[in-house]
């Protein structure tokens, strides 16, 4: 066959793709940056390989938002100037978090305690220069860390991301600048049942799924991996992000605003036999609880672990036969595979936990390469 002239060959493209074609928007990248008592130093957040930072965590204290720890103040003006770098990147604070949360349920409770919350953000926005909050209540009608519940909650917390909504409006017509507003959501059908998701939906921009910790030390009696992608028919509790994503959008969230939850550490089991390599075995909590991607890569992975891999659920595990010790994790390859369940699956992008945990930015870089 004699080969197409260019012009021939650019009308037949032409001629392929619809007009009305428009390119895929592009994907979200969130870090959750979570200095904690530390201060955020020169090149520790890379502004180029993400789209949005939500720093946390902002607290609440008397019904207002109020800043977590002594250096937030610092740090907030450290990543509002990445924004010089990359004026795209979009800065968010977060509130509340796993032992932040006890104050939800009395902001939500009555339209003046919600009224009062939402002055105290709006002021702390202005003041920051940030654009738009992340709203993290673990968890609305449940404990979570022990924090304060009631069953209004479930009507409550819809009713306070709405007012949120409308004030965020309200000020984008006043100044010009939108203000996003996001949620970090569990994944658990407890979640679900106990929020409205289909109009929650509705009125934020992004809904961040927590997509790990699916299987924690102490939480139950054997291991399992915690941020499995794939649900694999040995799981007992047959759970996976894919089942997360299924449920959230059979509760009513389009696949354009859920944005994957990844995270950059893993949970280790001590005392498990060597059955399956320690997989789906009985265990107790490890010495570290919460192994960071970083202390994976120097501690463990060549160091009298080895590294299995589940065809099925598309992550890793690590398991030590000496010390009988299991560890989930996920590495650069199952990082990779949850980019690649974005595209093909249409989500807004990805969301990890936190950025600190892998100061090598090997996992970030996987990220960044895959979706962008």
């Amino acid at each position: 066959m004699r080969p197409l002239r260019f012009p021939a060959l650019l009308a037949m493209l032409a001629a392929a793709i619809p007009l009305s074609a428009a390119p895929a928007p592009a994907k979200q990248i969130v870090a959750y940056v979570f200095p904690q008592n530390s201060v955020l130093a020169p090149g520790q957040v890379d502004p180029h390989s993400i789209t949005r930072i939500n720093y946390a965590f902002a607290l609440i204290k008397d019904g207002r938002i109020v800043s977590g720890l002594p250096h937030d103040e610092q740090n907030l003006a450290s990543v509002t100037a990445l924004r010089k770098q990359n004026p795209s990147l979009t800065v968010l604070i977060s509130v509340g978090g796993w032992l932040g949360s006890g104050g939800f349920s009395d902001v939500a409770l009555t339209r003046d305690t919600r009224a009062r919350f939402i002055d105290s953000v709006m002021d702390f926005l202005a003041r920051h220069d940030l654009d738009g909050l992340d709203v993290d209540w673990e968890y609305p009608g449940q404990p979570g860390a022990g924090n304060k519940y009631r069953a209004e909650d479930k009507q409550n917390y819809t009713l306070l991301l709405r007012e949120l909504r409308q004030r965020f409006d309200a000020a984008r017509k006043k100044t010009g600048r939108r203000l996003y507003l996001t949620i970090a959501a569990g994944a658990s059908d407890d979640f679900l049942e106990h929020t409205e998701m289909r109009q929650v939906a509705e009125i934020v921009d992004t809904v961040n799924l927590m997509a790990y910790d699916y299987y924690e030390p102490g939480s139950g009696p054997i291991t399992g991996h915690h941020a499995a992608l794939f649900t694999n028919p040995a799981d007992p509790d047959k759970a996976s992000a894919d089942a997360s994503v299924k449920s959230y959008e059979a509760a009513g969230v389009p696949a354009a605003k859920l944005v994957l939850g990844v995270p950059f550490y893993g949970h280790s089991w001590s005392d498990v036999p060597e059955r399956n390599h320690g997989l789906y075995q009985p265990g107790k909590p490890g010495p570290v609880h919460d192994a960071t991607f970083d202390l994976i890569q120097s501690t463990m992975i060549g160091h009298g672990y080895t590294r299995y891999w589940d065809p099925v659920s598309l992550v890793p595990w690590l398991y030590n036969a000496d010390t009988r010790t299991f560890v989930s994790y996920e590495d650069e390859q199952s990082i990779a595979a949850k980019c690649h369940y974005v595209l093909a699956h249409k989500l807004a992008g990805i969301m990890f936990w936190n950025l600190g945990e892998d100061s090598s930015g090997k996992l970030l870089h996987t990220i960044d390469e895959n979706l962008r």
